[in-house]
Order: C-alpha cells, then sequence, then structure tokens
C-alpha cells in the first residue's frame, strides 16, 4: 500500500529508530512512497538513502518523511540498510516534489533523475581495472570490423563499458578480445578529488557598468532567494560579471551550479573559466563515462566538487552547500526537456534556488519573454550591459532581399553575400555561414516519379548525410543507406537532393572558394566535447578561414578575426506555426549576428531572406530589440497567449491509430470547459507518427488565474485509456511537434 503524498516533510531533521514506521520514495514511476518499519540496530534521519526489499528483489530508495501507518504491521517490512552516501538535502527534496506536482509526474520518476548515477549509491570498487591494446594482434583472431574499431579506441586504458561505447559495440566484443590476449587488463588510477578553484586571484578590469552589475551580484550571496536577469548585448561581458558572484560564493565555503544549453559544445566557456580560476570546473553531462558519473556524483554529494557546469540534469544534483545558480543563455531552448519528466531547467532552476534560499543568475543578450515579464512583474531584477567590452562595437546588420537578388540556380549565395565574402577572404579575416539545417539536403525524391524517403517509423523526410554516406530520420535516428533505385518505380540512380544542409552549402563554398580552408561546425558531425573544443580552437588559431554551422556556432563563441556572418536562410525559423516562432527567430539570429566584430576588427552581418518587412527582420536591422519584444508581448497579450495566458499540452500516442483516437476522442468529450478554460483539439500532431508511435494532440488554454494542475488531474481522471495507450502532459510547451 502507498502512504500518503509526501509533501509534507518534516520541517526539521527527525531520527527513525529501530521499528519506527519511515515512508521511503524509490525511483520508479509510483504514485507516492512506500511504507518500511526501520530495521533493526538502524537510525534513520530525511534523506538518508536506503535498501530495502520490493517484492523480490531489492531496491534503493529514499527516507521521504514519516510512514502513513496505513500498512497492517504483519505486512511492513524492514529496511535491510543505510547506505553509506551522504543523504539528499532538504533542498533537492522540496525540488523534487515540486516538481513532480507541477509536471504531474510521479514523484518517484522525478526521483530517478536525482540519483542517475546508481552505482555512486554503492562502495567504489577496490580497484578499477581498465583495457589497453596488449601489442600485435594474436595469430588466428579473426578481425571484425566492431574488434578493429574496439583495438583503435584502446589506445589508453579504459573501462569496459566506456571502452566499448567509444567503439560503438557491446561490453562482449571487449571481453571477448580480453580473453582472446589483444587486450591486457590494467588497474586504473582513482579520480582525485576535484581541485578547489583558485578565487583569490583577480579578475579583469571591469567596466563601470559591469563593476555596478557584479558589486549587486555579489551582495546577493548569502543574503536569500533572489532572481537576477543579467542582460547584455553579445560581447558585453556577462560572463565575467558573474564570475565575480562566483567569487564571492566560494569564498564563503559554497558549492556554484552553472548551468549551459549544450555543455558539450562549450570549450571556450571552460577555457575561460580555467583562466579565471586556474582550474576547470567538474563538468556534468551525457558524454561522462560511467566511473566518471559515480565519482562526479559524489563529490557533489560530499561537498568537494565546489563549482558544476553542466546540462540540465545538473539541476537535480544532490549539493549539500549550494550557494549560488547561474542558468547562462537562459533563453534556449535546449532548457526544456520533451521526454520522461517534461520540466523547464530555467523555471525548475528558480525553483531550486527558492528551496535553498540562494540566488540565482538568468543571463542572456535576448531574454525569453517569459523573464522580461517576470522582470516587469517585480517578480526578478534586471541588470543591464549595453555595450560591448574593450570598446568592440556592435556588427552592421543589412538584410538581403532574394526577391531581388535572386542566387544561380544549385547555388545558396546571393551575389552581395558572395560579394562581401570576396572581399572578406581577400582581407584575410574569416567568414561564418550560418544554415540552421543539419546534413547534405533535408529531402531527397526520386526524379523520375516524385517519391520521397520518409522514415518508416516517422512523418519525416529522411536527412541526406552525404559525409557518412547514409539516410537519417532526425527525429527517431532511423539510418539507411540511399537506395540504388527507387522503391516506388525501381527507377536507377534517379534520387536527387532537393534543398541544401550544411554539407551542401559547405559543397558549394568550397567550389567557389578553392583556396578557402573550410570547416563544418554541426551537432551530429562533433564526436564530442574534446571534438568541439579542437574545432573551437582550430577556427580561434586562425587554421579555418571559412565556417559554415548550424545553430551549434551561435552559442556563445568568441573569435577574433571573424568579421563576416551570413544567415543562408533567415526565414527559416519563421514557418510552421510555432507560438515562439518569432522571438526564437530573433533571438537565435541576434545571437548568430553576435559572433562578428566582437574585438578589434569591426564585424558585418548579412541576412538573406524573402520577407524583409518581417517584425523580426526589421528589429535586426534596427537594432530595437525592445521594440520588438513588446510588439510580441502585445500580441500574446491580446491572445491570452504565455507568458499572459496558460498553456497544457496533452499527446496521446499508441502503435493502433484507432485506439488513439478513441482515448483522444474520450479526453475531448469530458475536456473542462469554462469561460476561462479552452481546449483546442484533438488533432494530429505535426509529427503525426514519431518513433512507430501514432500521436494526437489537445491543448489546454486557460487564463493566468486557472490552477491549471487541478483542472487536469480532474480531466484525466475520468478517462480510464488502455495500456497500450500513452498520455504525456506537458506544462508550459515550447514544442509543438
Amino acid at each position: 500500500m502507498l502512504s500518503a503524498p509526501a509533501n509534507s516533510q518534516p520541517a526539521s531533521p527527525h531520527a527513525f529508530h529501530a521499528g519506527d514506521r519511515v515512508a521511503v520514495l524509490l525511483p520508479l514511476p509510483l504514485a507516492g512512497a512506500y511504507d518500511y518499519k526501520v530495521g533493526a540496530d538502524q537510525c534513520l534521519g530525511l534523506g538518508d538513502f536506503v535498501r530495502v526489499p520490493l517484492g523480490g528483489r531489492q531496491a534503493v530508495g529514499v527516507v521521504w518523511g514519516a510512514g502513513s501507518g496505513g500498512v497492517a504491521e504483519a505486512k511492513c517490512r524492514a529496511t535491510q540498510q543505510k547506505l553509506d552516501t551522504p543523504p539528499l538535502p532538504e533542498a533537492s527534496r522540496k525540488l523534487i516534489d515540486w516538481v513532480a506536482s507541477y509536471t504531474l509526474s510521479s514523484p518517484g520518476a522525478v526521483l530517478k533523475m536525482a540519483m542517475s548515477a546508481p552505482a555512486a549509491l554503492e562502495p567504489p570498487p577496490q580497484s578499477p581495472l581498465g583495457y589497453v591494446r596488449a601489442g600485435e594482434v594474436p595469430a588466428g583472431l579473426k578481425m571484425t570490423g566492431p574488434r578493429q574499431r574496439v583495438l583503435e579506441a584502446a589506445g589508453e586504458p579504459l573501462p569496459v563499458a566506456e571502452l566499448a561505447r567509444a567503439a560503438g559495440t557491446g561490453p562482449a566484443v571487449v571481453k571477448g578480445l580480453a580473453e582472446a590476449g589483444a587486450l591486457r587488463a590494467v588497474e586504473l588510477p582513482r579520480l582525485a578529488a576535484p581541485a578547489i578553484p583558485d578565487w583569490q586571484t583577480p579578475g579583469p578590469s571591469l567596466s563601470p557598468d559591469q563593476t555596478a552589475a557584479a558589486d549587486v551580484l555579489k551582495q546577493s550571496v548569502g543574503s536569500g532567494f533572489a532572481v537576477f536577469l543579467l542582460e547584455g548585448v553579445t560581447g558585453s561581458g556577462k560572463t565575467e560579471v558573474y564570475f565575480e558572484a562566483v567569487v564571492e560564493a566560494l569564498s564563503q565555503g559554497r558549492q556554484i551550479l552553472v548551468l549551459l544549453p549544450e555543455i558539450a559544445l562549450s570549450a571556450q566557456w571552460l577555457e575561460r573559466f580555467a583562466q579565471r580560476f586556474g582550474v576547470e570546473p567538474v563538468q556534468w553531462h551525457s558524454e561522462l563515462g560511467d566511473s566518471q558519473r559515480r565519482e562526479t556524483w559524489r563529490a557533489v554529494a560530499n561537498g568537494s566538487a565546489k563549482v558544476v557546469v553542466g546540462a540540465r540534469s545538473a539541476l537535480f544534483l544532490a549539493f549539500p552547500e549550494l550557494g549560488l545558480i547561474v542558468v547562462d543563455e537562459e533563453h534556449d531552448g535546449s532548457f526544456k526537456q520533451e521526454e520522461g519528466v517534461v520540466y523547464h531547467a530555467r523555471d525548475m532552476a528558480v525553483v531550486r534556488a527558492r528551496a535553498g534560499s540562494i540566488p540565482i543568475i538568468l543571463a542572456s543578450a535576448t531574454p525569453s519573454l517569459e523573464t522580461q515579464a517576470n522582470v516587469q512583474a517585480g517578480r526578478y531584477r534586471r541588470l543591464h550591459l549595453p555595450t560591448r567590452h574593450g570598446g568592440a562595437e556592435m556588427p552592421s546588420l543589412e538584410l538581403v532581399d532574394m526577391r531581388r537578388n535572386a542566387p544561380a540556380r544549385q547555388s545558396w549565395l546571393s551575389p552581395p553575400l558572395f560579394k562581401a565574402m570576396e572581399e572578406t577572404l581577400a582581407a584575410g579575416e574569416q567568414v561564418m555561414l550560418f544554415l540552421n539545417r543539419r546534413g547534405y539536403a533535408p529531402l531527397t525524391l526520386c526524379r523520375a516519379c516524385g517519391y520521397r524517403l520518409q522514415c518508416p517509423h516517422c512523418t519525416a523526410w529522411l536527412v541526406e548525410h552525404r559525409h557518412a554516406a547514409r539516410l537519417q530520420c532526425h527525429h527517431c535516428g532511423y539510418i539507411s543507406p540511399r537506395p540504388e533505385s527507387c522503391p516506388s518505380c525501381e527507377a536507377k540512380d534517379s534520387f536527387a537532393p532537393c534543398g541544401p544542409g550544411v554539407e551542401r552549402l559547405a559543397e558549394e563554398v568550397a567550389a567557389k572558394f578553392p583556396n578557402a580552408r573550410t570547416a563544418i561546425m554541426a551537432s551530429d558531425m562533433l564526436s564530442g566535447p574534446r571534438a568541439a573544443a579542437d574545432l573551437v580552437e582550430r577556427m580561434t588559431r586562425r587554421e579555418i578561414d571559412l565556417l559554415v554551422g548550424t545553430q551549434v556556432v551561435a552559442k556563445g563563441h568568441h573569435f577574433p578575426l571573424l568579421t563576416l556572418v551570413g544567415v543562408v536562410d533567415a526565414d527559416l525559423g519563421l514557418a510552421g506555426g510555432d507560438l515562439r516562432a518569432a522571438e526564437r527567430t530573433f533571438q537565435l539570429l541576434s545571437q548568430v549576428a553576435g559572433r562578428a566584430g566582437r574585438a578589434a576588427h569591426p564585424g558585418r552581418v548579412l541576412l538573406q531572406t524573402y520577407q524583409p518587412d518581417d517584425k523580426v527582420m526589421a528589429a535586426l536591422v534596427s537594432g530595437d530589440a525592445d521594440a520588438f519584444y513588446a510588439a510580441e508581448a502585445d500580441d500574446r497579450r491580446v491572445t491570452g497567449m504565455p507568458p499572459f495566458g496558460k498553456l497544457a499540452a496533452l499527446i496521446v500516442s499508441g502503435v493502433d491509430p484507432s485506439v488513439v483516437d478513441k482515448v483522444a476522442a474520450q479526453l475531448a468529450r469530458v475536456a473542462p470547459r469554462t469561460a476561462e478554460i479552452e481546449v483546442l483539439g484533438p488533432a494530429p500532431a505535426p509529427l503525426a507518427l514519431l518513433r512507430g508511435r501514432h500521436r494526437r494532440r489537445l491543448l489546454l488554454k486557460t487564463s493566468r488565474k486557472v490552477a491549471v494542475q487541478t483542472v487536469l488531474r480532474h480531466w484525466l481522471g475520468q478517462v480510464c485509456p488502455p495500456a497500450s495507450v500513452r498520455i504525456q502532459i506537458d506544462i508550459d510547451p515550447y514544442s509543438f511537434v
């Protein structure tokens, strides 16, 4: 039997002794915590990690409070062991409860995100083993592709799981090579405790504007909960300003969390931190190996990791002494998690700061409309940096009307952009072309019959990746070779690419500028943080003349000799009718434009557009961001859209479309409808088929006064879908696919 919901934790520490009832929350999608008796010779406190029996197996959970008493004494089982791990802090438990309640997720599913390194809860292995190449391949050992890749990756000792991951194969291949003598086992050194950042080294000189903002942030550390918007034009030195708050938190012995939208691509940020503090921060992201995750999780939990920089999941690490949170590029859509527990890390970071009574800094050159609304309402305080640091000027920005400057056939560079590239390269300066479309071509079709190559599992075209010689779905990951003949009409060699991706654009550039050293920067062409760092370093060392990239090039990079940015398709993000299309396009193009002219050389930005009169283009040219946001806010206010109204999406999905339609129709029949509540749908989602599941969407639109979660609980309680159908709840949806 489940205990009562665990939202009412005792306000003060509480000890539970042998025989006492405790509620233990398990990292499972359950409705609440289970009642257990404290085992013999045990004394447990709130947040302790404990091993408990669960059915016929053992599980590890967290002491969440006193038991509900609803389980008969004879059926109440005892906790087996208190783990030798620091307890989950009270602020972390409050965050888990809050996220579960807000997103209508089970508390256990949220807890699982906080226990994302299960091995960290167990005693560390006595002598971790790694495997490295043994020398010559043993005679008679048949070499396969996976075996060859393992041997190539085994130049330095790696644990089995990490070596298998690096080679793109399974652990059995690694173990087989070890048994055959092609790999030898070596003891791996234990990861040393994280180095303490040197906060006493003086930082760079700050401008008067930077100093004023930094002083406010430093004074906030240790003074309770507060939210600051640190807004400044690209290149204004926001990072150095919030580094001063990091210094203050370190001087007080507190921990700091910095959230970045794509940690694996933030090489320059890590380098700047190391230059400022003498050591790199502790990192937390999906590219870490198992042993690194285990050691990092423990270092955070025991307080030895002082500064952690990570992706959104780092928010759920068990910080016992967290004193400051920074969300850099707070406007970035990457902070929204769309799978599993659906949440926005920026908003939940504010919740975590409030739970721990600490300040949080939201930094951006183009803040989200939600954050600006909170500033206007007085909930957040704005600190503004209006000019670039060091006297650098903002780049000039021009629109290229593609209706009057059409490129040549099978070309995507207009004459004005082509001429600007010639002039820039001739001057020995760097050029960046931005196109937010991966691969070689977004669509491949048969010239003979018009057949389009589509993903078998999604409502999406397959994208050609010519460098990797494959077709790929960017939604489910499906990969296939390009067929030699058309599956529809059987015509041979009839497939033609339609439209450009960054690979095709780079091909055009190489043909027009054969002497320019060209590189592509796209997330699917970077194998990990090291590859991203290497590419950034090559650009900084002036080993690249012309960089072609997707949105990853917009994220905070500083290239002193980059003076021309060309946006190949500035209209791309405006299509599709997304609620935030204009805002996102303005933010992305502003960030891309901000890469130009960040040092002594003036910068220039050319945007190719077929919609030069659009409000986004007008705002970019005028540089009047305030006017754009005011107009966007007025549009949202009139229509009652966020942040002036509330939205919640229900996505009904399943393998059988008829069953999905039936459940969606049932939801529509019992949908709440009042003067302040509107329900739209059901309708097929734009991606009506995703990963083999058919999808229907319903959208709940309400005023700010409505308690959306209460409405949703009552609504969903009236429908009992079959096990084959999943209903996903997305509070404050950002994606409408």
